[in-house]
């Protein structure tokens, strides 16, 4: 168990873990698989995306890096590109990489916030932390892909990691119980990226210069 583990991590924190992982993993492959590459690149796709955050936020709060002492974390990942490989490509038109991606954010969001606090990470940084396992994989495939990462586009996407993340250390810190919390929490980032991918919603974007000095 982890030091000042809460104690909802053995029980609800690997379902979590695994469900960012899968549907990153599906995320990457994905990627890879709309611009016909082959096999192994769908796998290195999927293993980047998916384990690239919690290996940030692993270094950074000084656990182990987690993928290297789960035996599920890369086969799972290898399984789930070798899926992709096998399903029709009519199955993944759309915003299919979308859908999935945002179930990721919202699951890694709460889990990194979750494993940074039992770590004994302090909250603020603990909120970021959960905001770097949700984000840093997507931006790994976004640039190995040679797309405009995601938290370059004015659309939400960073904001919902930070709401889920958030809302689970001020719940938690409210008295709620971690369980609820981190359901609450996961819900709430989640249903925030939904209405982005739906209603196309964004931030402002700066229009406070033109480039140049004056």
């Amino acid at each position: 168990m982890l030091p000042h583990a809460p104690d909802w991590l053995p029980a609800l924190a690997p379902w979590l873990d695994l469900m960012g992982l899968v549907v990153f993993a599906v995320s990457g492959a994905l990627a890879a698989a709309k611009r016909g590459q082959t096999m192994v690149t769908l796998c290195f796709f999927a293993l980047v995306t998916g384990v690239g955050g919690g290996t940030v936020r692993d270094l950074l709060i000084g656990a182990p890096v987690f993928w290297i002492h789960d035996s599920r974390a890369a086969p799972a990942c290898l399984a789930v590109a070798f899926a992709v490989w096998l399903t029709p490509h009519a199955w993944w038109r759309g915003q299919a990489l979308d859908w999935f991606d945002a179930v990721g954010l919202a699951a890694y969001s709460v889990f990194g916030a979750a494993k940074a606090i039992g770590y004994g990470i302090p909250l603020v940084p603990a909120a970021l932390m959960g905001v770097v396992t949700a984000c840093v994989g997507g931006i790994i495939r976004d640039v190995l892909a040679g797309e405009p990462s995601i938290i370059m586009r004015p659309e939400i996407y960073v904001t919902a990691a930070a709401l889920a993340a958030s809302l689970y250390v001020g719940l938690t810190q409210a008295g709620a119980p971690p369980a609820i919390a981190a359901s609450v929490a996961v819900i709430a980032g989640f249903g925030l990226r939904a209405a982005a991918i739906g209603w196309k919603l964004s931030l402002p974007a700066y229009r406070g210069g033109t480039g140049r000095d004056e």
